[in-house]
Order: structure tokens, then sequence, then C-alpha cells
């Protein structure tokens, strides 16, 4: 701004009210302003205006992948967080704990007005310093500090409803793909306690053989885990994917193998993924309510980033179940 005003004739002051749009300068003295910052490839200095004035205008969202589930939070959250004339920035932390502890480091938070954050293995200790370090929003189905504030998914009644579904059109033995019998495993245990929620309210007894774990949420283990279930004979008439990633990984094993869908095994999955209303058929998913998640995340955040002084929420999503072709 000094070389601008020297260049002109003016004060470094008249050259500031010129490029932010404040104070009193004639249209002509900024024009000329504005000629000579180009000729000179004049930039603001992005880190100390943000600095100076205590914001920097972006929101973080970190989170262990942008596939799938992410995916669509993360378009969902960049139309509201940019309608606050904010922007987002994403990190990725791939689900290692080390590399949420970095993004939650003090001097990567300071970058950032807020953040939603998902998070695998911090534990509530680091949640609580990350709280006090910057605004902050938690995603997923841990336990979370009460303190902080938090959206959930209704991941239990989300497997009921997809379950009981296809119980009510005729399946008695539904695979659970991606279930864990733990009661720990997160969306593992908590959609497996869906399922069998489904099966006790049509007085049906469970079949633990029909619970099938993966050690990777990958389309490619699902579709070799059905793989080895056909191989194996166990008798199943449905299908239920704890996401919809390893819904088509299923349906791509039971296509192999001639199995038709939904005639001879229905499949639902929940994610409810924009790709689901473009197969043939059309994959049966639960809707998570993106646009509830992110909407809330952004109110949540909008409270912390004004100082309000107000008790954390914990919310949980509401769900629902749509219905498409691979589901009788």
């Amino acid at each position: 701004m000094s070389d601008i005003a020297q260049r002109t004739g003016v004060t470094v002051a008249t050259v500031s009210n010129a490029l932010t749009n404040r104070g009193r300068v004639s249209p002509e003295t900024r024009a000329r302003i504005h000629l000579v910052a180009e000729e000179l490839g004049y930039q603001v200095n992005l880190t100390a205006r943000h600095l100076r004035v205590g914001r920097s205008n972006a929101i973080a969202f970190i989170a262990p992948s942008f596939h799938d589930y992410f995916s669509d939070i993360a378009d969902e959250l960049a139309i509201h967080v940019e309608a606050t004339g904010r922007h987002l920035v994403l990190e990725r932390t791939s689900a290692r704990t080390e590399s949420e502890l970095e993004a939650v480091a003090l001097p990567r938070l300071r970058m950032f007005d807020g953040v939603v954050l998902s998070t695998v293995g911090l534990s509530h200790e680091d949640i609580e310093k990350a709280r006090h370090r910057v605004p902050l929003v938690l995603l997923g189905e841990r336990t979370m500090p009460r303190s902080v504030d938090h959206i959930r998914l209704a991941n239990e009644d989300g497997a009921r409803l997809a379950t009981a579904h296809m119980l009510a059109n005729g399946a008695r033995r539904v695979i659970v793909l991606g279930g864990s019998a733990q009661e720990d495993a997160g969306i593992s245990s908590s959609r497996r306690a869906g399922w069998e929620a489904a099966h006790a309210e049509a007085g049906l007894a469970v079949d633990p053989r029909l619970i099938v774990p993966l050690g990777d949420y990958t389309m490619h283990d699902a579709r070799e885990a059905m793989r080895d279930v056909l191989g194996e004979g166990l008798a199943f008439d449905a299908v239920f994917a704890v996401t919809d990633m390893l819904a088509l990984g299923a349906m791509s094993a039971l296509w192999d193998h001639g199995v038709s869908i939904p005639d001879r095994a229905q499949v639902a999955g929940f994610d409810n993924l924009a790709i689901s209303d473009y197969l043939h058929p059309g994959l049966t998913s639960i809707d998570p309510n993106h646009e509830f998640v992110t909407g809330e995340a952004m109110r949540l955040l909008e409270q912390r980033i004004a100082g309000d002084e107000v008790p954390a929420e914990h919310i949980v999503s509401p769900v629902s179940l749509m219905v498409r072709g691979s589901t009788r």
C-alpha cells in the first residue's frame, strides 16, 4: 500500500480506504488507486487481515474421508457456509488419530472461524481442548462430551425401518451386512440393534449367522463377503447393508451369482446416496437427512461464533425410508 500511495500521490490511509471500499474517496482517486494496484500486482495479505479482525471467514469440515456419506455432507455444508459469505475448507484425517490430533492443534484451528468435526479416535480430553480453541460442532455416532454440540443420526431407528420394510414384504432371513455383535462398534452395532428390533416387533427370532461383519467398509469387501455367504450356502432372502456402498457391493455379488433382485433377495442400504436412484433396480435406502444435519451444524456454529453462552445441544437427525426397486 505504501508503494501505491507513493505512485498515486495520496496517503496510505486513502489507499486502504479505496481498496476496502471504506471512507470518503473520490471516484477518480479510487479508480486511479485500483489501476495502480493492478499494475503493481497488489494482493491482500489475508493472514494479516485475519489476525487483525479476528475472523478468517473460513469454516473447516474435518472428516475421516470425503467418499460416500461425507461427500454428500460436504456438498450440503458448502451451500450453508457459502450463504453466510464464508468459504468451506475440507480436511481429511483418514480415520487416523494422529491426523485428527494434528487437525485440531492450536496453530491449525487459528485459521478457522469454526469447525465441524467427525472424529474416530480423539479422546474426550482432546475434544474439550479443541472446544476451548474454536467454535466446534461434532458429527458422529460415538458418545461425546456433554459440553460440546453434537449431531448424530437415528441409526437404530433407520435400520429398524429398512429391516421392517423387507420383513413386511415377505422376507424371513435378513442378512445385516457390516453389522457387529459387539455393543460399542459405532454404526455396526447400532444398526445391527435396529435390525434386531425389527425382528422383535415382527415376532421373529434372529439367526446370529446372519450377522456378517466386515473388515473395511468398502464395496470390494462387501462383495467378497456376500460371495462367501453365497458359496457357503447360507439361506437368506434379504440383505440390509449398514451403508449404501456396502449394499452396492452386495448387489454386485448377487448379480454375479444370478440372484434376481428383489424377487429372490431384497436389498436395502443406509445413506440414500445420489447413485441409489440411478441403479437398476434403484436401491431402497434410509435417508439420513443431510440438509437437516448441515443446517443444524451451521446454526450451532453461528451461536458459538457469536459468543452466545447457551448449553450445548445433542441432536438426533430424523431419518426416513426411501423405497425403490431393490425391495418388494
